[in-house]
């Protein structure tokens, strides 16, 4: 591995105009593509394949538009008057008439006709019903219906406009997104001693994720393509797109200031430090392609395209990172006397740097370490016990946006259940019983069926109102009214109850009954995003683990490796408990309501923080183990890791940890909820985890923690991420050259295979001496 990346990295450097011209090509066809194909996006949750969806497609079919987009519009009357004030009735239905005009408006209910007014006449409920789904409506269409309320407006009133027609997700990327990447170009600047080296990195990273959003939307047009999918893509491209390039960046100026040639060291810098970046890309790749064990299509496109853009990311660190080092040249040497120099210097020289005074401190006594570091991770965790899951509705929509006053002013003046009402679909009923059958669904839901909610006899527990609607001639709907909001665990009890009645119903009527609307699409997403969890976190963890077994050549690094991401995945859930649906810092985070956490953030933090943890797994131990087997005891390697790595994983989390924190200020639920699980989870990850808690467990296994049984070791493919085969550098040769016929490379000289063997009692009466 490394020699063939070693040979990718040269070439790239010597033929530096046609990589450069290839990317270049490659980002403008990628462009062209986007512009030709245009950008549609689909933020509807659906389950192909379930109950709720397979009643939602037949009901498209019998009746589009029972199956369209439906609105809500609350007029509320000024203090001290009634909506049934002559006056204020009269603006109301020239607003219904107005609205009944809007384009794609298929009915409107006067709220008049259907008593749809509150108890005390403070408000009035007028629903919209238009002939197409959310995604065929105009851009402009809440606009539209807004306009048609005027004359209401005119006369006094507050109008609301909202609903599901307007409950689109979509995200929009503003200047404030790009304060992460400010932040990244001044640590850059700092861990890299170099505006030259800084300006580089960034260069590279934003035209891997231009490539790879570009290419990611292109492909997405073709398929059911999410708001927020782009915007994860773009989240963690840039992250991971400016960490590769720093760590291939770091390794070749450190190799200039020891003396190495440019070219030289550009191979080597890829040959090594280009490995790691290889196999920390693949386990991102295999946590983000995993999220298609889902079976969720959304969910599947979202992560597959942010897994291509990792990819395109590990592409242009391996080979356009070279090439740009070759149009640099000697420039990126850090200058004799600079503060860069002074601590390549100091690691070169085997000197005490930060790194390695920590790893000192950490390791002195370990086990105490491992019991403070655990204890502290246990408590920030605790809140992750009461994680509550919910896709997000208009409930959790922006403070002062319509969707969200219309929702809080139909839970104030009728209730909540009429922000989440259920379908019931009667699907094959006899025609000439079918009305005769669709009450006796309703009665056996909701008791005596009625328009509005009031006070039910017999039926279910939670249920105001059902009431039946012929939408074919066989097939007949129950509008079912829950008196508990959409997001309410008595809600989703209800949609089991009704479900366990079917049975009985269908051998009563004849007919096929099943619970659908957005609500019951919504609970379905969630339970199968909930059974998805642990078979999705198993192959993830599972596929890694194995992936870390080759990289490093041991049996208890990667079992570290995996308990460590669980230590930090469960923090992180923590703090989105604590700030979601405990109300912590919700001002300053500018969170809009407390509540149930979005069914999507668990399994998508599982799979982005479980690659992420797993780059810094990487790119630390890589250099421990490349200590050791160059001769070095246990505790010396972890040591000399942190003494090259520790600087470097450092910028590359505060780096993430600035892109993710600068994502909250998007006011959409999902991203925001995924931006600051994935905050705190690398902050955690990376210091107390990778570099704090990795050291002490290291030095407490001793040599224990690289052994591998010797049939694994003969089977196994030795895939030198240490770059042992590429022998000592030119800059490092003389003292060291070897005479014809003996081992050449510092690695042989050290020991002849270039590993150590399974540890035995001598060996560890030596490092314990």
């Amino acid at each position: 591995m490394s020699t063939l990346l070693q040979r990718l990295g040269r070439a790239s450097f010597r033929n530096r105009w046609v990589v450069v011209a290839v990317w270049v090509l490659v980002l403008a066809g990628v462009a062209a593509a986007v512009l030709v194909r245009g950008l549609s996006f689909d933020d509807r949750f659906t389950i192909p394949g379930s109950e709720s969806q397979q009643a939602l497609d037949r009901l498209t079919e019998v009746s589009p538009a029972a199956a369209g987009a439906s609105a809500q519009v609350v007029f509320i009357a000024p203090d001290g008057s009634s909506v049934t004030d002559p006056a204020n009735q009269q603006a109301i239905e020239t607003a219904v008439q107005a609205m009944g005009q809007v384009a794609d408006v298929g009915a409107v209910v006067d709220p008049f006709q259907s008593q749809a007014v509150s108890v005390g006449g403070e408000a009035a409920l007028a629903n919209v019903q238009y002939t197409v789904d959310n995604t065929e409506l105009a851009g402009d269409a809440l606009e539209q219906l807004q306009a048609a309320v005027a004359p209401a407006e005119q006369a006094g009133l507050t109008v609301d406009v909202g609903g599901n027609a307007f409950q689109l997700t979509s995200v929009t990327i503003g200047p404030l997104e790009f304060i992460g990447v400010a932040v990244a170009v001044l640590v850059l600047a700092i861990a890299l001693g170099s505006l030259l080296a800084a300006g580089m990195n960034l260069l590279t990273a934003l035209v891997g994720v231009a490539v790879g959003l570009l290419g990611f939307l292109a492909v997405g047009s073709f398929t059911t393509l999410s708001s927020s999918a782009p915007t994860l893509a773009l989240m963690i491209g840039l992250a991971v797109g400016i960490d590769y390039t720093l760590f291939i960046l770091s390794r070749h100026r450190t190799q200039l200031a020891a003396g190495s040639d440019p070219e030289e060291s550009a191979g080597r810098a890829v040959g090594t430090a280009g490995s790691a970046v290889v196999f920390a890309g693949l386990t991102v790749v295999v946590a983000l392609a995993g999220l298609s064990v889902v079976g969720i299509p959304f969910l599947t496109v979202m992560g597959l395209g942010a897994a291509g853009t990792v990819l395109v990311a590990v592409a242009v660190a391996l080979t356009l990172v070279p090439a740009l080092m070759g149009f640099a040249g000697a420039r990126l040497t850090p200058r004799p006397g600079s503060r860069a120099a002074r601590l390549e210097q100091t690691s070169a020289s085997g000197g005490r740097s930060l790194g390695v005074r920590w790893a000192a401190v950490v390791t002195r006594v370990p086990w105490l370490t491992a019991v403070v570091v655990l204890a502290g991770l246990v408590v920030v965790a605790l809140p992750a016990s009461q994680l509550q899951l919910a896709l997000p509705d208009n409930g959790s929509a922006a403070e002062g946006s319509s969707q969200r006053a219309t929702y809080d002013a139909v839970d104030q003046y009728f209730g909540p259940g009429l922000n989440g009402p259920l379908v019931v679909l009667l699907d094959g009923v006899d025609a000439a019983d079918g009305q005769a059958a669709a009450g006796a669904v309703a009665q056996a839901i909701g008791g005596q069926p009625g328009l509005l909610p009031g006070t039910s006899s017999g039926g279910l527990d939670d249920v105001l109102a059902a009431v039946p609607q012929q939408v074919g001639e066989t097939t007949w709907l129950i509008q079912v009214i829950p008196g508990s909001g959409p997001q309410d665990e008595a809600t989703t009890r209800l949609v089991g109850d009704i479900r366990d009645l079917a049975p009985e119903l269908e051998r009563q009527t004849g007919a096929s009954v099943a619970v659908t609307g957005q609500t019951a699409v919504a609970i379905d997403v969630s339970d199968r995003l909930g059974q998805a969890l642990l078979p999705f976190a198993l192959v993830v963890v599972g596929l890694s683990v194995v992936l870390l077994l080759l990289v490093f050549r041991s049996v208890l690094v990667p079992v570290k490796a995996a308990l460590g991401f669980l230590l930090s995945v469960v923090a992180a859930f923590g703090a989105v408990v604590a700030v979601f649906q405990w109300g912590w810092l919700i001002d300053l985070l500018g969170v809009p309501s407390t509540g149930p956490v979005v069914s999507l953030m668990p399994i998508i933090l599982i799979a982005v923080l479980f690659g992420l943890a797993m780059d810094y797994e990487v790119f630390l131990v890589s250099r421990m183990r490349e200590a050791y087997v160059h001769g070095a005891s246990p505790r010396e390697a972890v040591l000399d890791g942190m003494r090259h790595a520790a600087r470097v994983v450092t910028a590359a989390a505060l780096i993430m940890f600035s892109v993710f924190a600068s994502f909250l200020t998007i006011d959409e639920p999902v991203v925001k909820s995924i931006a600051l699980g994935l905050a705190v989870g690398v902050l955690v990850d990376a210091f107390l985890v990778r570099m704090t808690l990795v050291p002490a467990v290291l030095v407490l296994l001793g040599r224990s923690a690289w052994w591998l049984p010797r049939w694994a070791d003969r089977v196994l493919p030795d895939l030198d991420v240490e770059g042992a085969k590429l022998g000592a550098p030119a800059s490092a040769r003389g003292a060291h050259e070897a005479p014809e016929g003996e081992p050449g490379t510092f690695t042989e000289l050290v020991h002849p295979h270039g590993r150590h063997e399974a540890p035995g009692p001598a060996d560890e009466a030596a490092d314990r001496r």
